[in-house]
């Protein structure tokens, strides 16, 4: 039995020391055979500093086959459960150490291993341990040469970082391939890919003219499906270049989709490992929602190339150093090619509805956290979303110019180095000459601060007052809080929609207000009437708003605000007042009753045709039961289901015959990937959805016929999602008709798990059990288990959260398994267990004995360990 009283080690960022050694560079020759490979790695080492100290190398699932020391067979070492110790060093020494291990078996997808018939590699945080034994840190930074041999009709492209140096074949049908990375790197940007793939081929000239190979390889017979990514790629190395000034600086640039993958990608220096997901698309297997995550993520991994290779983390407290930062250069690269307000918006609503979660949940931490067991649980949406929301405070306070100032001092500091999230605020400090000073709390404090403000008008005087009270709550991990450098961005309007100037005695004031203290108030004068504020725009701050709008204030910002994501947000505001007073009737026996104003609101909206219909689809999609969620203490789940449906339906009758003429007006001639045409099937998505609340016999005929006529993956899916969502007559038989078509291909077959998983009906579980013996389906496929068992835990609010408790009982049997094969994955899936703190306390006591449950299983990962024993603290 686990005792959560006697916790795992765990490591503190306050307790950072330099490493006893330094690897200057490390010689790394792969013999990748069936079923061992053996590893030799040729390390010279550099003491730090004047000491005898151990040099202490990491290791996990090694078989040791011998150690020499500057050529000499080497005795003076001890191994221990994780690591391997050397005694008495010279102050300089070239340390060769062989190892064997074997990647078929390797389940957990960290350091080398197979992926259907490939080997590859996954070594962020800490999987270069499972390779050989090391020092298995960011902060030591080696020039890398790699040396791989294999079966050459298996293998016929062997891949590793940097530039391609030697090439030739061996005896026994074997042949070679040596790489070269002339940059310094940690080893956790260490990469190897051995297969064989169909490659897509192209080349980008640089803007000082140099010519650059780009290579992406995937599956055979999936070359249809790789060229939007190759797109992307191209796109964005020339985006960086004009954005942020950044050039590419290897000869070549690799992109290798596979199939079981942890995460979502990896920058590895030169060669990038892909989930398939994120690479592989064409109009018939691919969303318009694929499509954009492909641009991003290519953009992400690329971006990191110089924010987290060319600098990369001091130690993985840090991680947001390079997270953070490059999720908001990849939010402003795809900003810059679509849409600036709807690619906020879908920002937003990942910090609003699970990221809010975290924060309020057990594992809330800051942005960078100063306590860790496990590193792979801190690859969070705090590290990484709200790590993009401070970066993006950061470029609202200095401006665009001030900002790639300081981007500009950065590199020179640090390029080459290891760096700390401080470095970073400091050369934006110094490069800017803003004080930074308190802003810097926000890489050490946790939670969600909330932003309460009040306003009063002068009608005499023509002065406006807005107080502002700022207050974060405590949190699992820090009781106290301090006030915070929190920028309000505001506008303020007369009665017609006309902006009113912000002005105070003669000076002109700035949209973005400085909300320091703890209580603060902000005067303007010259203000001809009582104005009404549009407050937070643009998300300026990942912060909660209560400011006491009236439905109508909500309805003319809905109509006049300037800003895209403000007129989202009030109808965001507007839906939410309606959530809240509908549960509290549903909780008293009445009937939920929408206002005339906000059925008004979003009948313009809809008739607006001058209204981008991407932003239209935005406003007019109805925020899901888990963000609505948030809004309350104790949230009651099938309350908030029911009303949530109620409003849609009230909506649906109100646009009446308008939806089916907004539909039928959104068809499309032929399918293609520009913005214009996204918008409109995402709007014709929506409004299906609402044709199918206002009449379910007339939608389940527009549903089949959209099935069956589309020619694209995104309208298919929409049809689905539609049928699904509102168990109409046509569900099974569509989707029985999809996965048949489907069965072959996993990644499309996805969406038909996902499908599977969110059905809102009692008999839900008995399909994703059976949907489990699918022959596509295995546990040990990170995404097959996230598309059925993360869309029926994470998605289906009312079905998971059943009061009988099976729901909980059937995901912790699965994680009691993953806990053996992939705890990654496993701590990855334990999420809605352990945010139970807004459940009754019925439900409460279900998920904790299902916790419990688990805290009593003998040898339970440290992954899951981690969540269970701080969730149980609550």
């Amino acid at each position: 039995m686990t005792d959560l009283s006697q916790a795992m080690t765990a490591k503190y960022r306050q307790d950072y020391r330099a490493p006893f050694y330094w690897c200057d560079s490390i010689d790394l020759d792969f013999q990748l055979q069936e079923p061992l490979t053996r590893v030799t790695a040729i390390s010279r080492l550099r003491r730090n500093g004047a000491h005898n100290e151990p040099l202490v190398l990491d290791g996990e699932g090694l078989d040791l086959v011998s150690i020499s020391l500057d050529g000499v067979p080497f005795s003076q070492y001890e191994q221990g459960e994780g690591s391997l110790t050397l005694f008495n060093l010279p102050a300089e020494c070239v340390l060769t150490i062989v190892t064997d291990i074997n990647p078929a078996a390797n389940t957990a997808l960290e350091g080398l291993y197979k992926s259907g018939e490939a080997y590859c590699t996954q070594c962020e945080a800490e999987g270069f341990r499972r390779i050989t034994y090391y020092m298995d840190r960011p902060d030591i930074l080696a020039r890398y040469s790699t040396r791989i041999s294999a079966d050459k009709t298996r293998y016929p492209y062997l891949l590793s970082n940097g530039n391609k140096v030697a090439s030739g074949d061996l005896d026994g049908g074997r042949h070679f391939v040596q790489w070269q990375d002339p940059f310094p790197k940690p080893s956790y940007l260490f990469a190897l890919v051995a297969g064989d793939f169909d490659v897509e081929r192209n080349h980008f000239v640089t803007k000082s003219g140099r010519q650059v190979a780009l290579e992406i390889f995937v599956d055979k017979g999936n070359l249809d499906r790789a060229g939007f990514a190759m797109e992307s790629l191209i796109n964005s190395m020339r985006w960086d270049e004009q954005r942020f000034g950044l050039e590419y600086d290897l000869d070549i640039y690799m992109i290798v989709a596979v199939d079981f993958f942890n995460m979502g990608a990896m920058e590895n220096k030169g060669l990038n490992i892909f989930n398939s997901k994120f690479v592989l698309a064409n109009p018939a297997t691919a969303t318009d929602g694929d499509y954009h995550g492909i641009e991003r993520v290519i953009g992400h991994e690329y971006f990191h190339n110089w924010t987290g290779n060319r600098v990369t983390c001091r130690d993985w407290f840090q991680l947001s150093l390079k997270e953070g930062l490059t999720v908001f250069r990849d939010q402003e690269f795809s900003s810059d090619l679509g849409s600036r307000g709807v690619n906020r918006i879908n920002n937003v609503r990942t910090v609003r509805g699970p990221q809010f979660a975290e924060d309020a949940g057990p594992m809330a931490h800051p942005i960078r956290p100063d306590v860790v067991i496990e590193m792979n649980n801190f690859y969070t949406l705090t590290v990484y979303e709200k790590g993009s929301e401070v970066i993006r405070m950061m470029h609202t306070l200095l401006g665009e110019d001030a900002f790639q100032a300081g981007m500009r001092l950065y590199f020179e500091r640090h390029d080459g180095s290891a760096a700390t999230c401080d470095d970073f605020v400091q050369a934006m400090e110094d490069a800017s000459g803003v004080d930074l000073g308190r802003f810097r709390r926000w890489y050490s404090q946790s939670g969600t601060p909330e932003l309460t403000v009040t306003d009063e008008y002068d009608a005499d005087s023509g002065v406006y007052r807005l107080h502002v009270r700022q207050h974060t709550p405590p949190t699992q991990d820090q009781p106290q809080k301090l006030p915070l450098h929190i920028p309000l961005d505001i506008e303020l309007y007369d009665e017609q929609g006309a902006v009113i100037a912000l002005q105070y005695e003669g000076e002109a004031i700035g949209n973005v207000l400085d909300v320091l203290e703890a209580q603060q108030t902000f005067e303007f004068d010259q203000v001809p009437v009582k104005p009404v504020p549009s407050l937070l725009r643009d998300f300026s701050a990942p912060v909660k708003l209560h400011f006491d709008y009236s439905d109508e204030a909500l309805a003319f910002l809905m109509r006049h605000a300037r800003n895209e994501f403000a007129r989202w947000d009030a109808a965001q505001m507007l839906i939410n007042k309606a959530v809240i007073d509908g549960v509290a009737r549903v909780q008293q026996g009445q009937e939920v009753a929408l206002s005339r104003t906000l059925l008004a609101a979003f009948e313009d909206i809809l008739a607006d045709g001058a209204l981008d219909p991407a932003l239209k689809a935005e406003i007019l999609a109805l925020p899901g039961e888990a963000t609505l969620a948030e809004l309350f203490d104790v949230a009651d789940i099938d309350a908030i289901h029911r009303v949530r449906g109620e409003i849609q339906r009230a909506l649906a009758e109100g646009f009446g015959a308008a939806l089916l003429t907004c539909y039928e007006s959104l068809r499309l001639p032929a399918y293609r990937v520009v913005h214009e045409d996204m918008a409109k099937r995402a709007l014709k998505g929506v409004v299906l959805g609402y044709l199918a609340a206002l009449d379910p016999v007339q939608a389940d005929a527009l549903v089949r016929e959209q099935y069956s006529s589309a020619d694209n993956m995104t309208d298919t899916l929409a049809a689905l999602q539609v049928a699904n969502g509102h168990l109409l007559a046509c569900r099974a038989e569509l989707l029985a008709d999809f996965e048949g078509k489907w069965a072959h291909d996993g990644l499309v077959l996805d969406n038909w798990l996902r499908l599977v998983g969110s059905k809102p009906a009692a008999d839900v579980l008995g399909e994703v059990k059976q949907a489990m013996a699918h022959p596509t389906f295995s546990i040990r496929n990170p995404n097959r288990l996230r598309a059925l068992v993360g869309s029926f835990a994470m998605s289906n609010q009312v079905q998971f959260h059943a009061v009988d408790g099976s729901g909980y009982r059937f995901l912790t049997d699965l994680l009691i398994e993953l806990n053996e094969v992939n705890p990654q994955v496993a701590s990855r899936l334990i999420t809605p267990l352990i945010q139970f703190k807004r459940l009754d306390e019925g439900r409460k006591a279900l998920v904790r004995a299902e916790l419990t449950r688990l805290a009593n299983l003998d040898g339970l990962a440290r992954d899951l360990f981690e969540k269970v024993s701080k969730a149980l603290a609550q």
